[in-house]
């Protein structure tokens, strides 16, 4: 079972590709901290404002085009999400999140997939924001 979530950006690939990658632009959207983002690496990301920090490890980065880790669990345990960066011309950019791992068999499935979403949508309107507008301001407003 997955989630899947795209958004269009107007910016090339390889500036998207950076926001994520480089921790110096993460925070502008997304985690407070974090370093490079690099394959075969695993790395911690901050949450200031919820008092959060999560694990990832990074299993495949491929230049200006995608970025797979996993996440939420030990080892093989888990969720795999897949970045895909698809570049329409010089100016525009499709980012493609898709989250597997989810259980069919959880009584709450459907709650935790739109849930899930909601935070795909979220992060990916923060960064469009931030990379389109100059707003780093959206990221963390969130209330739980």
């Amino acid at each position: 079972m997955y989630n899947l979530t795209k958004l269009k950006i107007k910016k090339p690939a390889h500036v998207v590709f950076e926001a994520f990658v480089d921790p110096a632009h993460i925070k502008n959207f997304w985690f407070d901290s974090s370093s490079r983002w690099e394959q075969g690496t695993t790395v911690t990301l901050r949450y200031e404002e919820y008092d959060a920090q999560i694990d990832i490890e990074l299993i495949e980065v491929e230049v200006n085009k995608k970025i797979v880790f996993r996440w939420g669990g030990e080892g093989e345990a888990g969720n795999i999400v897949t970045i895909s960066l698809n570049e329409m011309d010089s100016s525009r950019t499709i980012i493609e999140v898709r989250e597997d791992g989810f259980r069919e068999d959880d009584d709450e499935l459907i709650s935790i997939l739109l849930d899930n979403k909601g935070g795909w949508v979220y992060m990916l309107t923060c960064l469009k924001g931030y990379l389109e507008f100059g707003i780093n301001k959206l990221r963390a407003a969130i209330v739980h």
